[in-house]
């Protein structure tokens, strides 16, 4: 009779067991990088150029009530230009009639294209010698709400397309056989369902406008036009120390992680709401 020898198995880590070995490699890493970065920083530098407290302290009321309100007011502003023109946009896109698609079409890859910062430039430099004598509504706050307008209307336009095909077209074929008109059912009926569908990444371009918002300096501006990156950087160059920008910086974070909380918790309730 023949003997029969079963191998023995060979020992290994299994699949979770590997993977919370990589994670624990990784980990490892991670916290030596941030104890070289610590142990290697000279951080009497660093404190003595970005954190002279006395510095800090001139800065103040001034950040918040006149640079971080025009930060503010132009970011407004504009969003709400990009708001209505990508509207239209959107619409001339999704129209039966085709040069409407065609002209929408063209701004959105043109705007879409460009730096934000040429439109400034072009906003600033080359309407006033196209139209000499002519002047935009509302000074530099009229003419920084264009230009913020005009590249945040290419974005939205897209956004408010994918919206607007989300909504499932049998709530056009229902309003239109209750007898409502193609323009009232899209007003009514589409766009209410569609903005509830492009919140999270509106609320996301309103926060790269906020940063957008920086490019006011290419307009020229007084003293009390100033937003937060131009009086950080005025102030640092009268005290030759790099503090005012800190702060500055520390204020754009004031504003933009609330709303970046306020996109992830719209995204969770839409999630929610489709499960």
């Amino acid at each position: 009779m023949t003997e029969v020898t079963v191998q023995p198995k060979k020992k290994g880590l299994t699949r979770r067991q590997k993977r919370r070995v990589s994670r624990g490699v990784q980990y490892v890493v991670f916290v030596g990088a941030l104890v070289a970065l610590a142990v290697g920083a000279d951080w009497d530098r660093l404190q003595n150029q970005f954190a002279q407290q006395d510095i800090a302290e001139q800065m103040f009321p001034d950040v918040i009530t006149l640079a971080l309100k025009n930060t503010v007011l132009y970011t407004v502003s504009g969003f709400l230009v990009g708001l209505v023109l990508g509207m239209v946009l959107a619409l001339m896109r999704l129209s039966s009639v085709g040069p409407y698609r065609w002209i929408a079409g063209i701004y959105i890859e043109i705007f879409r294209g460009l730096p934000a910062l040429l439109i400034f430039i072009f906003i600033g430099v080359a309407v006033p010698l196209a139209f000499p004598g002519t002047e935009i509504p509302g000074g530099t706050y009229g003419k920084v709400a264009l230009a913020l307008g005009l590249v945040a209307a290419a974005y939205m336009a897209e956004t408010f397309r994918a919206g607007i095909q989300a909504v499932p077209k049998g709530q056009m074929e229902a309003a239109r056989s209750l007898g409502f008109s193609p323009a009232r059912a899209m007003v009514s009926i589409i766009l209410p369902q569609a903005f509830r569908i492009i919140l999270p990444p509106l609320t996301n371009e309103l926060v790269l406008l906020f940063k957008d918002s920086s490019l006011v300096l290419f307009l020229g501006v007084t003293l009390e036009e100033r937003e937060l990156s131009k009086f950080g950087r005025d102030l640092a160059s009268q005290t030759a120390n790099s503090t005012p920008i800190l702060v500055a910086g520390l204020c754009y974070l004031l504003v933009t992680i609330p709303l970046g909380f306020v996109v992830r918790r719209m995204e969770t309730k839409a999630q929610e709401a489709v499960k």
